[in-house]
């Protein structure tokens, strides 16, 4: 079966079961490997991407349901290709904040999330938005540490009202 998806930006048809996962969508069907599979049942959040600019765990989004929303993986976070990484992928790189790094790209999508729709979150916020998602190497405070960073930067790329 044929399905038209919008993933970051563009629009790409894929040939699979409607029941398919959109996480497997991604990484089998569209080579997007950045998104991973963590526990397949949606409590991981290792397969978080943006649908409609909404945190969703890809492994539970069969890619029926998905329709004409966008979709937005880890590769197609940063605004422009060859631009700069978005705000929250350099705080990342900046407070060395993965070990493993198995679980970075649905935490990195899940505080981009946040950021747009909180620009100054507490620790409180952070801890509500990314308290679904597990870190096997236990990294919790460097990523609230890189989560406020993240913040500061993109508070200062912001365009300045005239």
């Amino acid at each position: 079966m044929r399905h038209r998806l919008n993933i970051n930006g563009q629009d790409r048809e894929v040939n699979v079961l409607g029941d398919t996962p959109l996480l497997w969508v991604l990484r089998d069907a569209l080579d997007l490997v950045g998104t991973k599979y963590g526990c397949g049942i949606g409590q991981c959040g290792a397969c978080t991407v943006h649908v409609d600019g909404q945190p969703t765990r890809a492994c539970q989004l069969p890619v029926s349901a998905v329709g004409a929303r966008a979709i937005t993986t880890i590769e197609g976070l940063s605004p422009v290709a060859g631009q700069p990484a978005h705000p929250v992928q350099q705080a990342w790189m900046r407070l060395d904040v993965p070990q493993c790094g198995y679980c970075q790209a649905g935490q990195i999508m899940a505080a981009a999330a946040l950021l747009r729709d909180t620009p100054q979150p507490t620790d409180a916020d952070i801890d509500a938005a990314l308290g679904g998602h597990l870190c096997r190497c236990g990294a919790y405070l460097r990523i609230r540490a890189a989560v406020h960073l993240a913040a500061k930067m993109a508070a200062k790329m912001a365009p300045t009202p005239p």
